[in-house]
């Protein structure tokens, strides 16, 4: 699977997704994956990537791939 995916019209990178998703910058980031849910507010596709926040931290964060729907969720 390719690391870059198309988020709202624009490629992103792991990391860009992840600072959409964070609202900030982050560390670093995993692969982007497709997540097992639809977007809550328009239903359409929902990417999961894996980020560091900072050095103590791990997340995961959830974006619709169309809209401006993201959620955040620690592990």
């Amino acid at each position: 699977m390719s690391a870059n995916r198309v988020v709202q019209g624009r490629m992103v990178t792991p990391t860009k997704l992840a600072t959409m998703v964070e609202e900030g910058d982050v560390l670093e980031a995993t692969n982007i994956e497709d997540a097992d849910r639809d977007c809550p507010e328009c239903g359409g596709s929902v990417l999961m990537v894996g980020y560091m926040p900072d050095v103590t931290a791990f997340r995961e964060g959830y974006k619709c791939q169309d809209c401006d729907w993201a959620t955040v969720e620690d592990s």
